[in-house]
């Protein structure tokens, strides 16, 4: 039952309760533990689809009271889930590795957002280490969008140009000091070079393989907890 195309528990809940993909329980584990989501806060998804995660995110808001917002970016068109979704909830139809920070930040009332996850991940070829790359290339993305490409450089005076976004107006990152960022990777060791550049970023970086994962993919989740403030070069 724990085959890749086998409906396993999981699955079962999420038809159950109505979320739209077992991915549901991931972000719901990772909620439990660090609490990222409060009411009010502005969330940026990347990869959204299918949109479990936006499900969980808005429910994490509180009631439309408490206010805050869900920005799903993906390069499908992604319908919002009528579902534990309101009003508070929007999608956009981008290919994150050329959508401008200025564009995303235009998406947030306040400019930026206090969490971002990134639930991105390439279509598996069946070639480890090509998977791998490219899984970094987006994870790398997500942390160049959240931090800055100032932020990262400081970190790791070699970074790759290729997960940077050209033609940038700010180059400051979209992610609020104090803010959380979370970034699916498939298990590699290139992985390890990507914590080693956001533990100094954050007060706490952290491995999570939530219970949902199934178990045959390599799949783990880096979870940064609190940006701190970067000195201008």
């Amino acid at each position: 039952m724990s085959g890749a195309g086998a409906p396993d528990f999981f699955y079962r809940e999420a038809q159950r309760l109505g979320y739209v993909a077992r991915s549901a329980f991931k972000l719901l584990q990772i909620q439990k533990q660090y609490k990222l989501i409060t009411p009010g806060s502005s969330v940026l998804d990347l990869g959204c689809a299918p949109g479990a995660w936006l499900q969980v995110a808005c429910q994490s808001l509180g009631p439309l009271t408490k206010g805050g917002v869900v920005v799903g970016i993906d390069i499908k068109k992604v319908k919002v889930p009528q579902l534990y979704c309101d009003s508070r909830v929007r999608t956009v139809c981008a290919d994150i590795m050329n959508f401008p920070r200025d564009q995303i930040r235009a998406l947030s009332p306040k400019k930026s957002f206090s969490v971002i996850l990134s639930d991105m991940c390439p279509l598996v070829s069946g070639i480890s280490t090509k998977d791998s790359a490219i899984s970094v290339e987006l994870g790398t993305r997500a942390l160049d969008i959240a931090v800055g490409r100032a932020a990262l450089a400081q970190m790791e005076g070699n970074l790759e140009g290729s997960a940077t976004c050209s033609n940038e107006e700010n180059d400051d990152g979209v992610l609020q000091k104090g803010g959380h960022l979370v970034i699916k990777l498939l298990e590699s060791e290139d992985v390890q070079e990507l914590s080693r550049i956001c533990k100094p970023l954050f007060r706490k970086a952290s491995w999570l393989r939530p219970k949902a994962t199934r178990s045959s993919s390599r799949e783990i989740y880096l979870i940064c907890q609190d940006l701190q403030s970067q000195k201008k070069a």
